[in-house]
């Protein structure tokens, strides 16, 4: 199965679990809309589709782990692959950031990135989102399953020099390994921001009128933010590559929990039954205040 129609099966897949999500969550009426109500305290924050979710992970995360082991054993460039490079050819969005590298920022960035994994699990530490911390932690889980998937399949059809490569200080024979063509799209700033905007999201939803909310946050804007300037200063990847990272992380990790978000009093987007006897059907609805 070709990497499109991988994204594309997902794509079905999460339309057809926020179709599910809504059904199961608001009774079938003859009205064409039906108005959403906040959720108790003691009612779920989210709904968790086995059928659909469980798809998801399995096949973003089947596709991530095996890739994982792909990308960093492409073949070698040659010599004269890296000799002949030429950041004239660089488009100029991208072009300053040829030649940096900076090996303390790279060992910082891994401080990032590794830290973020275990610091989402820190939302457990609240009595109510414990009680459902296999939800969550089923959640998360797709959350990085598809900012994998996203990751590992374009480092693995793109090859795209990292602008450390164009560093002629940097032995030539290092130059020609095949992880200094891994720079599209940056990975550590795709999964900080998954991280920590998944937990924002979630100790968002489960105590909305809490100010602490914005402090979690400040926190993922501030460990995404910092992410993007260390591997920029490495020399990994290119300011587009760090958009797009910053990007793909940022909505996988607001969006996912997001879509299993069920009765919420300021969801403005949603899809709803409706019927009249014969015809039924769903209906999407968008609030506007």
């Amino acid at each position: 199965m070709t990497t499109k129609k991988v994204i594309l099966t997902l794509f079905q897949l999460l339309m057809l679990h926020v179709a599910f999500a809504q059904i199961d969550s608001v009774p079938l009426t003859d009205s064409t809309i039906v108005k959403t109500q906040a959720v108790p305290k003691n009612e779920n924050i989210y709904k968790f589709t086995p059928a659909v979710d469980i798809p998801i992970i399995a096949v973003a995360g089947g596709w991530s782990g095996y890739a994982f082991t792909k990308i960093y054993d492409k073949d070698n460039s040659t010599i004269e692959d890296i000799a002949t490079l030429d950041k004239n050819d660089i488009p100029k969005f991208d072009r300053w950031a040829a030649g940096m590298s900076n090996e303390a920022a790279d060992n910082a960035s891994d401080y990032l990135f590794y830290g973020s994994i275990p610091y989402t699990f820190s939302l457990f530490l609240d009595k109510r989102i414990r009680q459902d911390a296999l939800k969550i932690s089923a959640l998360y889980l797709e959350a990085m399953s598809i900012t994998g998937l996203l990751y590992t399949g374009s480092v693995y059809f793109v090859d795209r020099y990292r602008p450390e490569t164009y560093d002629t200080s940097i032995p030539i024979t290092d130059r020609t390994s095949p992880g200094y063509k891994n720079a599209f799209f940056a990975g550590h700033p795709a999964l900080v921001a998954t991280g920590t905007f998944f937990m924002a999201s979630v100790y968002g939803s489960y105590h909305p009128e809490s100010n602490y909310k914005y402090v979690f946050y400040g926190v993922a804007v501030a460990a995404t933010g910092t992410t993007v300037y260390l591997r920029h200063i490495a020399g990994k990847h290119f300011p587009s590559d760090l958009l797009i990272g910053t990007t793909v992380g940022t909505l996988s990790g607001l969006l996912v929990p997001r879509l299993h978000k069920i009765n919420a009093k300021d969801q403005r987007l949603g899809l709803y039954p409706f019927g009249d006897g014969k015809i039924r059907g769903i209906t999407a609805v968008y609030k506007m205040y």
